[in-house]
């Protein structure tokens, strides 16, 4: 396996701990044997729909149940699309349907700040105890890049597996500067030069990462092959949710993390960040997806199924969850 070019100026291998790594806390069916700590953690990019509903609900039930805590987690990171109206419709959504957390960006906590573009700090210093590592290469590729390079135009909605490209630059043609973001070499394409990189993590390729899932069971996914080096920082100066996820988690003591199975993949690639950053791993709970009647996932372009619409329409929680 390549190593990537390391940001300190010499090439280091990626560390690797074993051919295989398996996270499987008290089973999988059970939380770590401490206080449950669960989390919602929407994101105020339009207005909330019934499928989060359903969703975050399971979460509340599960932290109910052990007695726990429940987090509310404000992840505001996509500064084109969140929107302050959107987190005050979040936060009036989720209370009128019966929502109750103990912590958050509302109420405060012993975790707080609970508003992820107030917490950069925390992610700069995972980021850079990547770098440091060697796990980290600069990218200039987009994501067009990528699709033309695997000749796969339909790669669903899921990140598509990198082919590696910046994997081959090497630590002469990248010069790291002193606040981590790099500087080409003047060998490299005029447009290439002028680009400000993401920041890829390097996967350990064959490697099988495999956790039990408390309502899935047992997921294995194989690096390289599931899925390829994956951006932890992106090129608008900002953490990618996949680091951004882990920091938090981690930091703010989750035990278990229940959301929906539209992010199953992504649990192998954040396995593999509280790895590196030697975070303890939570337990993970995936969901079944809510479709439309026509068969398709919703979204927060489904406004007629939005929290807010159905509130106007005199539509009750109760009512509501009856149809689960």
């Amino acid at each position: 396996m390549s190593a990537p070019p390391s940001a300190r100026g010499g090439d280091t291998p990626v560390p690797v701990v074993g051919p295989s790594i398996c996270f499987n806390p008290s089973g999988g069916q059970e939380c770590p044997p401490h206080a449950y700590r669960g989390r919602l953690a929407p994101s105020p990019t339009g207005h909330l729909h019934f499928g989060h509903a359903r969703t975050f609900w399971s979460a509340q039930l599960r932290a109910r149940e052990a007695g726990g805590t429940l987090i509310l987690r404000n992840e505001d990171l996509d500064r084109q699309r969140c929107k302050p109206e959107f987190v005050t419709a979040m936060l009036e959504d989720l209370r009128w349907f019966g929502f109750d957390w103990q912590e958050g960006p509302d109420i405060g906590g012993p975790h707080a700040p609970y508003t992820q573009s107030e917490r950069m700090r925390l992610y700069r210093a995972a980021f850079e105890q990547l770098r440091a590592a060697g796990f980290l290469y600069p990218c200039t590729c987009s994501r067009q890049d990528v699709l033309r390079a695997l000749q796969a135009p339909h790669q669903g909605e899921d990140e598509p597996i990198y082919p590696g490209t910046c994997r081959k630059v090497t630590s002469e043609e990248w010069q790291v500067a002193g606040d981590a973001r790099p500087a080409p070499a003047e060998n490299l394409s005029p447009v290439t030069r002028h680009l400000s990189p993401s920041w890829r993590f390097h996967v350990p390729d064959g490697r099988a990462i495999t956790f039990n899932d408390g309502h899935l069971g047992p997921q294995s996914f194989t690096a390289g092959k599931d899925f390829g080096d994956f951006i932890v920082w992106r090129n608008d100066d900002l953490p990618a949710y996949q680091l951004a996820c882990v920091v938090d988690d981690a930091a703010m003591g989750v035990t278990e993390v229940v959301r929906g199975a539209d992010l199953l993949a992504s649990t192998a690639r954040q396995l593999l960040l509280f790895e590196a950053l030697g975070f303890a791993a939570p337990a993970f709970f995936h969901c079944p997806l809510m479709t439309d009647e026509h068969g398709v996932r919703l979204a927060k372009r489904h406004d007629a199924l939005s929290l807010r619409t159905l509130w106007e329409r005199g539509a009750t929680p109760a009512e509501l969850r009856a149809a689960w």
